[in-house]
């Protein structure tokens, strides 16, 4: 019985991917690379995705962080981003290599992802499938089940590991094909297209993109913080402000003692400064711009002062 280590995204199309060897007597196990900018919510609970692993008849996951490793493409992607700091080809080499790793140590005999052949005009066009093979350099090792028979036999199935007849031909963006072998394999809920990566997010995407072309501070804790709250940039000035109680907690547990946090006396959300080192007094007004609380006890007469934690 073979084994695969499959690139789980959380999409339809890697969840269908596992399913199809799986039917052939595959063992799957997924393997989820997280990032601030994806698969983040399994940071603190890693167990979710284990118990998620077990209950589609896979083997019991895997919940890697590869932050470190993804900033470094993140800054200078080779083959640049899409619409705004997402760097998909590249992303995709980097998860594929990390993958190529881990066989050994799993006893798996390839790695499997739910790439379709152009169903993404950046990263599944043919020219970009080669290219990944290439730089991750696992060619003849990386199957892509949904649309394996348009492509190249892999060495699981010319050894006859994988029935290449079981397996499918979806290209392009149509996804009716997905939706009905969901149906058939009796998928309730069906998960998003893609993965969910922030990058793409016209806010965050933007942001992130103005943080890179301005050569900001870009590090594991700042990437955290670049997903959150409000973010105010100007020349020599980052300043973060969080926009409700749970995003004020978690920006003081990323920052701990690494920037200068402020409150205001009154409720008000965090102030966390990133670059700059602006008056107190400026802290202050743009805390009290977004704590309509503290403006009316500040108009009732009361002291409203700012306080640093």
């Amino acid at each position: 019985m073979g084994k695969a280590l499959l690139l789980f995204s959380d999409g339809l199309d890697s969840l269908l991917a596992g399913l199809v060897l799986k039917t052939q007597g595959i063992k799957v196990i997924p393997v989820k690379f997280i990032t601030p900018f994806f698969g983040w919510k399994y940071k603190k609970n890693p167990e979710i995705f284990y118990q998620k692993s077990l209950e589609l008849g896979f083997e019991k996951g895997l919940v890697l962080d590869i932050t470190e490793e993804y900033l470094q493409i993140l800054k200078k992607p080779r083959y640049g981003y899409g619409d705004f700091a997402n760097p998909c080809l590249d992303c995709k080499i980097l998860m594929v290599r990390l993958a190529k790793t881990l066989l050994s140590e799993l006893g798996a005999d390839f790695i499997a992802t739910g790439e379709v052949v152009g169903q993404r005009p950046m990263s599944q066009n043919r020219q970009a499938l080669e290219t990944i093979e290439r730089d991750a350099e696992v060619k003849g090792i990386l199957l892509r089940p949904l649309s394996a028979k348009l492509l190249e036999p892999t060495i699981p199935e010319r050894e006859g590991l994988v029935d290449r007849e079981k397996l499918l031909d979806l290209q392009g963006r149509q996804r009716k094909p997905q939706l009905e072998l969901a149906k058939k394999w009796g998928i309730k809920e069906i998960p998003t297209p893609a993965g969910g990566c922030l990058l793409t997010d016209p806010q965050i995407g933007s942001r992130v993109l103005k943080v890179l072309k301005e050569k900001r501070l870009l590090t594991y804790k700042t990437a955290q913080l670049l997903c959150l709250g409000r973010h105010f940039l100007e020349e020599n000035l980052w300043v973060i402000l969080g926009r409700n109680q749970e995003e004020n907690q978690t920006i003081q547990e990323i920052v701990e003692k690494e920037f200068p946090l402020y409150m205001l006396s009154q409720s008000s959300p965090v102030a966390c400064v990133v670059e700059g080192n602006p008056p107190v007094e400026f802290i202050r007004e743009l805390l009290l711009k977004y704590a309509p609380k503290a403006r009316k006890r500040l108009a009732e007469g009361e002291a409203v002062e700012c306080i640093k934690l």
